[in-house]
């Protein structure tokens, strides 16, 4: 799409600090970020948002969602992958879809959030 910012960031017209890139996914820092390690999962095809996917974009949502702990991890996120729950670290992920769901940019992209956050189990 011609104003899509994430359709130009994908085709490099855009700068970006890119953190990964294939022939279907790019992967590049927040340019506005939430957590230490914050960065977007954003699919090279444009689709406007999660609701607007179908079976026939199952792969690459499982994509997606495979990168995100591994790149979570290289970027600093460490955590346990044995799922034995070692309590320390960890990411968090986030589709926001929709007006009401928080979409800003109507091109479908993965939220990764991470890093230490030292108010975590203190009362506030």
């Amino acid at each position: 799409m011609d104003n899509c910012i994430f359709c130009k960031i994908a085709a490099g017209t855009i700068p970006s600090k890119k953190v990964y890139e294939d022939e279907e996914l790019v992967a590049f820092n927040d340019i506005n970020p939430a957590a230490p390690v914050h960065f977007l999962i954003v699919p090279k095809q444009h689709i406007s948002s999660l609701a607007a996917c179908n079976e026939s974009h199952e792969a690459l949502l499982g994509k997606m969602m495979l990168l995100a702990p591994r790149l979570a991890q290289q970027l600093g996120c460490g955590y346990d992958a044995s799922g034995n729950g070692d309590g320390k670290g960890g990411f968090k992920t986030l589709f926001n879809t929709g007006p009401d769901g928080g979409q800003e940019v109507y091109h479908i992209h993965l939220h990764v959030f991470g890093g230490p956050h030292p108010w975590y189990g203190k009362k506030v």
